[in-house]
Parts: structure tokens; C-alpha cells; sequence
């Protein structure tokens, strides 16, 4: 295949050449690709970071203290303006106390500890993404966590973003698709963004414990908390996850699927000190009998009624046809060909919902290597693709990346919406948008310590591309500095092509 082929593979499939790279790429580019999904998932570099149910343990930890610390401060205020007594009577240890006492053993259990936690595990992901020589497996990984998005500005599940990546989509990357499905879905990332863990069946043993409750209820007690069916993660599996919004899917079938869901959750509070997993399957909160879903019964069988929905859910024609357009539209084009997509899904389908196939169908059709295949730069993609050419993605602090995306307009984990962050030209290429690059391409080239020529760089991380007018530019640059400043802010490397 051509050079330009060599730098669709390392650009286009993967996250932007870094020095070398074209030349690793070789004369076989879908050959570099493939051999990219032979070796299992790297999960070494995140081995350190805490893992969801730590997070939520300390979370809770820290909610716990505050709580404790209100009462604390409300009982002192109270004490000092008593004046019934010289001597205030001891007070009983108040709930909250109690709470904080059960949660005192918890490491790291303080809101900077927190804090420390997210930037580390920024950290480590860009890490990665900057100086993997597996870039097609780790762009896989960033598709994935968007197709599956939490979005990290809903307070609940704020640090449960990043470990879902790591946890649920990393192991199953390479694997079966319903595998990925039934590990995202039971993360409490997911579980507490779409508020599965307060979805209480009608019928549930749960359900009608609170109506006893409230019908005992004397006057002036506290009315119980509501309780009751919440359809947010059934309706983002059908629409977002699996089926697609033109999937074929009624509201009867969202109803359906978030009854047989009801009971996937947390370890409830008073528990989750000495949990040992962050899934718990709530068999009093889940709504039993038979349910439908696409015209297919499934039996009572607790828990399990809801995986094995999934997992046919999985398989659906329409199912495989979302992911092949939504794969085909991330690596080939904002409209890819129709018969590409048909292709995709059919080896999908052909293979029980193995993504190895699915990827390996994208690689091997001439259409995803047309000349007129190529994606705009989402701001994650410019700024990845920018420190691996530069040979800067280990110095850069996670603050510093983090407040460049947040300018740029593509926050770390924070999308603001279940159904991800845009993936199409017309969403970033604005006016706004490219000025504001043009700025962070200067902040990012003053990092840059390199012996190379900015033409160099270019032809480093552009190959043949860096040719003509701006190769011209980039040799008549003032200053390195200012050479490379014009490489990253230049049309050709807002493109992956």
C-alpha cells in the first residue's frame, strides 16, 4: 500500500504518529493494525489506581465525615447558647457519628485524597495514549468509553468514569461484545449515572415493605421515601448501547427491560464498608415474573433474566448493524458507505458478536482506505495526536491537559450526555473552535524540546502530506518554537487522514 495508507493507518486508525512510527507501520498497514488485536489488553499501567468499589467506599467515607462534622458543629452551636445548666449532660453518639466512626478505617478517605484519585487516573490514561505502540487498540478504548458514556459532571458518579473504562471496556476490548455489555451495565459508573441503584420494582418485596410502612404511618412521622421503576439505563441500553434509536424498539420493551433490571446496584450504604465488589444484585428491590422484550418471553430467573436479555440484545441484527455504523463513522468517514457498514455487521453477526471480527472486517475493506476517507480532529484527538508527534505525552501534567481540553471544549469524561461526545466535523469544525486551537497549538509547541526541524516533525507525523505549501511555510519559520506552533495549528493536522 501507498505512504498515504501508511498514514491513514497510524493517524486515521490510530492516535497520530509518533516519531518513527510511519516507518514501523511498514509497507503492510492492515497487516500493523491487525497484529495490534493479537495481544491481550495492557492493563499494567492502571494497575495501581483504585478500582470502583475503592472509590466508592471512600467516597462514602468523606460523605460520612461531613455529616458528622454538620452535626458535630450544629451540637456545639446548641450547647454553647444553653444556659440551663452549668454543666452540659453528655451526648449520645448521633447517627451520623456512628457512620463516621464505621467509615474511620477507610484510607484515603479526605476530599483532596479524591481529587488526587481523578488526576491520577487522567494521568495515567493520557499516559498511555501518548506513548502506546498500540495506538489502533488504545483509539478502540476511547470509542468504546464514549458509546458507553458517563459523563462526569453528575456528582454521583463523578470518579466512576475513568475506572469503568479500565475495568469494564479494556478487559473485554478485544473479546465478545455482550461481555463488554453486561460488564459496562453492572458498573457502578453506569448503575449510578442512569440511577439504576434507586429503581425499585412495583411488585418488589421492597415495594410493598414501604407501603406497609406508610400505611402504619402515624401522623407527623416522616412520609417514607418514594419508591418505585426508573427507565433511564434501560432506555440508554435500547437506544444508545445496543439497538440504535431506529432499532425497532417500543416503550413496552423499555418498561420490560427496566423491571427485569430492577435490583442491579451498589452495596447499600450500611454494607459497603466491608463489600467485596462494587456489583450487588438487590433481590428484594428487583421486580419478579416473566417479562417481554422484542417479542421474546423470558422467564422469572432473578438476576439472570436481565443478562440473558442483554446478551440476545447483543446479538440483534440491529444491534450489529449501531456498531458497525458507529465504528464505520469514527474510523472512515462523517457518512461512511452503506455497503461498508453492511459488511461490518455481517461478519459481526457471523461471529456470535466477536469485536476482533468486527474490527478486522473494517481493516480489510478497501472502502475504509479510499481517498476520500479521513475525520476532523475531535479536541482530545488534536491534543493526543499533537503530544505524540512532539514527543511530549510523558511531561505533560494531568492539570495542564485538563484545562486545555476544558477550553477547547471536550472536558476529560465529561460529555453531558449519555450519548457522548459528537464524533462529526460540522460539531467541532467551528470558527470558535479553530481559533481557540490555534491557541493551544502555541501552548503546546513551548513544551516541545526536539533536535528535529519542524519539517521534520512533520514529515515524522504527516508523511507525504507535509509536502507542498506547508512544508514551504514550515522551513521559512522564524524560530522552532514558531515552526512547530504553525505544524499543530495547520489544516492538514486537524485531519485524520
Amino acid at each position: 500500500m501507498s505512504s498515504k495508507s501508511q498514514a491513514a493507518a497510524a493517524n486515521r486508525f490510530g492516535l497520530g504518529a509518533m516519531p518513527g512510527e510511519l516507518d514501523r507501520v511498514g509497507r503492510d498497514p492492515r497487516a500493523w493494525l491487525k497484529a495490534q488485536l493479537d495481544a491481550p489488553p495492557d492493563l499494567a499501567p492502571f494497575a495501581n489506581l483504585p478500582s470502583g468499589l475503592e472509590l466508592l467506599q471512600r467516597r462514602a467515607a468523606v460523605q460520612a465525615m461531613r455529616r458528622a462534622d454538620r452535626k458535630k458543629g450544629a451540637g456545639e452551636d446548641a450547647q454553647m447558647a444553653s444556659a440551663a445548666s452549668e454543666v452540659a449532660p453528655p451526648r449520645r453518639r448521633g447517627r451520623a457519628g456512628q457512620q463516621a466512626a464505621r467509615w474511620g478505617e477507610v484510607e484515603d478517605a479526605t476530599p483532596a485524597a479524591l481529587a488526587r484519585d481523578g488526576l491520577a487516573d487522567i494521568a495515567a490514561r493520557y499516559r498511555v495514549a501518548t506513548t502506546t505502540a498500540r495506538p489502533f487498540a488504545e483509539r478502540l478504548v476511547r470509542f468504546w468509553s464514549n458509546h458507553f458514556a458517563v459523563s462526569a459532571d453528575k456528582n454521583v458518579a463523578r470518579l466512576q468514569a475513568a475506572p469503568m473504562e479500565r475495568e469494564a471496556i479494556r478487559p473485554h476490548l478485544l473479546g465478545n461484545f455482550a461481555d463488554m455489555l453486561l460488564a459496562v451495565e453492572r458498573h457502578p459508573a453506569m448503575l449510578l449515572y442512569l440511577d439504576n441503584v434507586a429503581s425499585v420494582g412495583d411488585d418488589s418485596r421492597m415495594a410493598q415493605f414501604a407501603e406497609r410502612r406508610a400505611a402504619a404511618r402515624l401522623s407527623g412521622d416522616k412520609p417514607p421515601r418514594k419508591l418505585g421503576l426508573n427507565e433511564n439505563l434501560a432506555r440508554e441500553i435500547l437506544e444508545l448501547h445496543t439497538l440504535g434509536v431506529d432499532g425497532g424498539y417500543a416503550q413496552n420493551d423499555v418498561q420490560e427491560l427496566a423491571r427485569a433490571i430492577t435490583g442491579w446496584g451498589t452495596p447499600p450504604l450500611r454494607e459497603l464498608a466491608e463489600a467485596t465488589t462494587a456489583y450487588v444484585f438487590r433481590a428484594a428491590a428487583h421486580e419478579p415474573g416473566a417479562r417481554t422484550v422484542l417479542g421474546k418471553r423470558y422467564a422469572e430467573a432473578g438476576e439472570a433474566q436481565g443478562r440473558t436479555i442483554l446478551r440476545d440484545l447483543a446479538l440483534h441484527p440491529a444491534t450489529a448493524r449501531h456498531l458497525s455504523f458507529k465504528l464505520a463513522r469514527h474510523f472512515v468517514a462523517d457518512a461512511p458507505p452503506p455497503a461498508l457498514v453492511q459488511r461490518m455487521s455481517a461478519a459481526y453477526l457471523r461471529s456470535g458478536g466477536e469485536l476482533r471480527a468486527l474490527y478486522r472486517a473494517m481493516i480489510d475493506d478497501d472502502a475504509a482506505w479510499s481517498d476520500d476517507a479521513r475525520k476532523f480532529k475531535t479536541p482530545d484527538d488534536f491534543v493526543v495526536s499533537a503530544l505524540r508527534a512532539g514527543g511530549i505525552g510523558e511531561r505533560i501534567e494531568p492539570r495542564t491537559l485538563t484545562r486545555l481540553l476544558n477550553g477547547l471544549g471536550q472536558p476529560v469524561f465529561t460529555p453531558r450526555s449519555p450519548a457522548g461526545f459528537p464524533d462529526t466535523a460540522g460539531d467541532w469544525a467551528t470558527g470558535d473552535a479553530l481559533r481557540k486551537r490555534v491557541q493551544a497549538a502555541a501552548q503546546l509547541a513551548e513544551r516541545v524540546r526536539d533536535a528535529r526541524t519542524p519539517y521534520a516533525m512533520a514529515n515524522d507525523a504527516l508523511g507525504e502530506v507535509a509536502d507542498g505549501d506547508l512544508g514551504a511555510l514550515l522551513r521559512r519559520a522564524g524560530s522552532p518554537q514558531e515552526g512547530v506552533a504553525l505544524l499543530f495549528s495547520s489544516p492538514a493536522f486537524q485531519w485524520r487522514v
